[in-house]
């Protein structure tokens, strides 16, 4: 079922189970049965294939932009966003880090797919014919080589459907569409290619966020995510990173974003662009040794958020694989 929810939401079956309210816990091993989950796209997308396979009995959220799905979960439309946050070929979803910062929802899962991309056209039409492809940027980002023999212009797209609906509304015969394995299946076209990806598994890592922060344990594996703002002065960052390797406190990532609200700082007579900085570290926030790393960190800091602390998981979840077209082969 698909809940049409105004002007947030895009009109798309969903294969999905109808059902009530979803219960609180939201973890993937316990009571996901139910529960609304927002996410960026419609039919077919590879998020709404990691739905199907991490959240078996959801009720999907579809919705025409990210913003549109946070808006979804504090809106109370939906109970938890799922956000798409690195590739293991592409790198970081840049501006889904300015996302977790300008809306207060905090992170309780990480989820992690292996993601076949195809190459997609009208049938009948080879991959030779091509002139024009639609994808997204992050998935163009991942067929950067397999792009690279083709003299093609590539035209961005919010999400695959959307690609693959102006091919077959317009009886495109020269473009074709980068998506998963059945993310233009519902629009007529063939697959002409499987495996485009550059790079094989092509993982994609998803944050699950929700407005309430789950409480974690003293014990296990957990990973934890903040970010904050630093002072000006020499080796800032060195001295706010010490805090966690003076407590044996592994980190996992670090990303930096520009500060859009301060975007420049002066040092001396000279002016540089000022960032903020996103860490993922392994260790709960229950720990002593963690809340007192966060203490130090504080004193050094112009702000200090903690996005989620929640469990690592080792699972990846496989979207199912394509099968080349007779009619392109």
């Amino acid at each position: 079922m698909t809940l049409l929810i105004n002007w947030l939401m895009v009109a798309t079956i969903v294969r999905c189970a109808i059902g009530p309210s979803p219960a609180t816990d939201q973890s993937l091993d316990n009571g996901s049965a139910n529960v609304r989950v927002a996410y960026q796209g419609s039919s077919g997308t590879a998020t709404e294939e990691m739905l199907l396979k991490a959240f078996p009995d959801c009720i999907a959220v579809p919705c025409k932009k990210f913003v549109a799905a946070f808006e979804a979960v504090e809106s109370s439309l939906a109970d938890i966003v799922v956000l798409p946050i690195e590739n293991s070929s592409a790198g970081s979803f840049h501006q889904n880090y300015d996302l977790l910062l300008g809306h207060n929802l905090h992170i309780v899962q990480e989820v992690q797919v292996d993601i076949e991309l195809c190459l997609w056209a009208l049938p009948g039409v080879k991959k030779n014919d091509l002139r024009t492809i639609f994808s997204h940027p992050e998935e163009f980002a991942q067929c950067e080589h397999s792009l690279s023999s083709l003299s093609v212009v590539k035209k961005n797209v919010d999400y695959c459907a959307a690609g693959a609906k102006i091919i077959s509304m317009q009886n495109l015969g020269d473009a074709g569409v980068i998506g998963s394995a059945q993310a233009a299946e519902s629009y007529g076209l063939n697959i002409v290619e499987c495996d485009f990806q550059d790079a094989l598994p092509n993982l994609t890592r998803y944050l699950v966020l929700a407005k309430t922060a789950d409480i974690p344990k003293e014990y296990g594996q957990y990973k934890t995510s903040i970010v904050f703002g630093l002072e000006e002065g020499s080796g800032i960052l060195f001295k706010a990173l010490s805090a966690f390797w003076m407590r044996d406190i592994s980190l996992a990532k670090i990303e930096s974003r520009p500060n859009k609200r301060k975007p420049m700082r002066t040092q001396g007579t000279e002016k540089h662009f000022n960032y903020i900085f996103y860490v993922d570290f392994e260790a709960s926030t229950a720990e002593a040794r963690v809340q007192n790393a966060l203490k130090d960190l504080k004193e050094m800091v112009t702000f200090l958020r903690v996005l989620g602390c929640y469990q690592m998981r080792e699972t990846v979840f496989t979207a199912p694989s394509c099968e080349l077209s007779v009619s392109s082969a």
